[in-house]
């Protein structure tokens, strides 16, 4: 059994787990939601600050709660890219340490990597390739196409912000709190319409007319909620707040799901897996469900407990790794940013960055 000890320290949630395969024996996660809530966002520096505070207890606990020593871990992972560079190197230099302390391999994970191998930790049996996976997070909006381990083709993606942005800009457009993706599902959840106003759902342009079927664009349906904010306020109304978060989220729904019903469809695929924490929201879920039985397609959908950014997923990603024989270099640092077909690159020995 390949035991994996794993961080994930990209953002503002400080994770860690012990995974072996796909099953998780510890996975722990402290918010940092608290700390940044006031400020509307995640402010960097505290976020690092927050991860050099929280690790070395949440690594205690994990052993902890599986209930091993480090002699039956076999490697160590940590995200290296993309995320907060500060974050980011927290994570990092605590887990190239700790490596070479005890005298294990080393892996640095590509995070959007680690969500999509968050599918496999349903229970169920592995997934086959090939399958379309829309990977919808705070940062990432993308539809990947998944033909085996590494072997990733992006098919669609925002151009402008990534539906958790939008969840959140939108919140704060509302007077709800932060993160947005909660705060507009639980407004919404008490008798919103969804059907009160009619939001764009953003057609993506191209150079010689027409659109990108599989781009996503949110800005403009940002724009849009607040263009219809200000036309209420003018008007003396109290400002209908469920239905408009319902409306939104019924937006962002409609356009995540048609297009990647439609993109699978288009590439020959039979299944969807949807990952990442915008995946958590129900009326997405519901929205898929409901495209994906009228197209005769499969969905698998990462759980709720690892749709969010958390360590296990990032052990099943290293697993899968150190089985093909990777392993980084212990001189690797981070990026603020690599697109996923080029994870590979994190086990090059001589690393780019």
């Amino acid at each position: 059994m390949t035991i994996v000890l794993a961080l994930e320290t990209s953002c503002d949630e400080t994770a860690v787990a012990l995974v072996a395969g796909r099953h998780v024996l510890a996975n722990v996660v402290a918010s940092q939601v608290a700390s940044h809530a006031p400020y509307g966002g995640v402010v960097p520096e505290l976020a690092a600050r927050r991860h050099v505070e929280l690790l070395p207890h949440l690594v205690d606990r994990a052993f902890g709660e599986a209930g091993i020593t480090w002699t039956q871990v076999k490697a160590v992972a940590a995200t290296a890219t993309p995320g907060l560079v500060g974050a980011l190197l927290v994570g990092l230099t605590a887990g190239k340490t700790m490596a070479l302390l005890h005298g294990k391999p080393f892996l640095a994970v590509h995070h959007l990597e680690g969500h999509l191998c968050s599918a496999q930790l349903t229970g169920g049996p592995p997934l086959k390739p090939p399958f379309l996976v829309l990977l919808v997070s705070g940062g990432h909006t993308q539809l990947v196409r998944v033909d085996g381990p590494g072997a990733y083709r992006l098919c669609g993606a925002t151009v402008d912000d990534a539906a958790g942005e939008a969840f959140d800009k939108v919140a704060r457009l509302l007077g709800l709190g932060y993160p947005g993706g909660p705060a507009i599902e639980a407004v919404a959840a008490r008798g919103g319409d969804p059907r009160r106003f009619a939001f764009p759902q953003g057609r993506v342009g191209r150079r010689g007319g027409g659109y990108e079927p599989y781009a996503f664009s949110f800005s403009g349906l940002k724009t849009a909620v607040l263009r219809c904010i200000e036309a209420l306020q003018r008007q003396g109304e109290p400002l209908p707040v469920a239905d408009l978060a319902a409306s939104f989220q019924y937006t962002v729904a409609e356009a995540l799901s048609s297009r990647t019903v439609g993109c699978a469809l288009d590439q020959g695929l039979s299944q969807l897996v949807v990952v990442g924490g915008v995946a958590a929201n129900r009326r997405l879920r519901q929205a898929l469900e409901q495209r994906r039985r009228e197209a005769g397609l499969t969905l698998v959908m990462a759980p709720l407990a690892f749709c969010g950014d958390n360590a296990a997923m990032i052990g099943v990603a290293a697993g899968q790794r150190l089985a093909s024989g990777c392993q980084s270099p212990l001189t690797i640092g981070v990026s603020p940013r690599l697109p996923l077909h080029e994870a590979k690159r994190l086990y090059d020995p001589h690393p780019p960055f």
